[in-house]
């Protein structure tokens, strides 16, 4: 079994072993049902089939919930010694990197999954945009994988989980939301380039259905330059 398997398989076990899984679900699909069916969905009221509301409202539940996730899988690992141990077994560190990076990216699909009954419900209340629906969730994907990666840096560069959670929410703050501010606020190239670093453009870009190319490379690119970092970040053990 190749070994990037055998941490991920390891690594989403210790998810469900200390509840970290039963927990993030629960609150997940708590979070996601009650501000989609309760406050935030006009489904009901105006009989539109579309899960616009669920899609904004993960938006922002993905936002808390991945760095929470992400803030032990090497910070715990440097803080306990395990790290080195895993490190002289024959496993590189891009291969504990992306075998983390995947076991979360798993726990997220498993949580997307359960909510597929939403799905099934707008679907009989009227004709859904099946289009749409399929875009929202590669979106919810593609923005997971780029928060993932990003809380594994954070998670690389310290041994405090707290710390850990706090960089990787700063971090993220500015693809959220400051990057999308400043770009208001400015003209000429310095506000194109923010635009286009802001995760919220490239975001409603695909739940409204449009799945272009300049999304797609934007998600990728993030998420391969925070492996990346990750990776360096654990390289430079070896030189301090």
């Amino acid at each position: 079994m190749h070994p990037i398997w055998i941490i991920a398989k390891r690594e989403l076990g210790s998810f469900f072993d200390s509840l970290i899984a039963y927990i993030m679900l629960v609150l997940f699909l708590g979070f996601s049902g009650f501000f989609t069916w309760l406050l935030g969905s006009d489904v009901f009221f105006v009989g539109q089939a579309s899960l616009e509301s669920f899609f904004n409202v993960s938006y922002w539940t993905l936002f808390f919930f991945i760095p929470a996730l992400t803030m032990r899988l090497l910070a715990e690992e440097k803080k306990t010694g395990t790290i080195e141990l895993l490190l002289t077994k024959a496993v590189t560190d891009r291969q504990l990197v992306v075998g983390k990076f995947l076991s979360t990216f798993l726990l997220i699909l498993i949580a997307l999954l359960f909510t597929f009954s939403y799905v099934i419900t707008i679907s009989s209340i009227g004709d859904i945009d099946t289009g749409e629906v399929v875009c929202g969730y590669v979106g919810l994907l593609f923005m997971s994988a780029m928060y993932i990666s990003i809380g594994l840096y954070a998670s690389s560069i310290t041994s405090n989980q707290i710390v850990a959670f706090l960089c990787a929410l700063l971090i993220e703050l500015f693809f959220h939301i400051i990057f999308g501010t400043l770009a208001q606020q400015l003209s000429g190239w310095a506000g194109a380039l923010l635009h286009g670093l802001s995760l919220t453009n490239h975001f409603e870009s695909i739940i409204r259905g449009v799945l272009d190319t300049r999304d797609v490379i934007y998600f990728i690119s993030i998420t391969l330059v925070g492996l990346l970092l990750s990776e360096l970040s654990l390289t430079k053990r070896h030189t301090v």
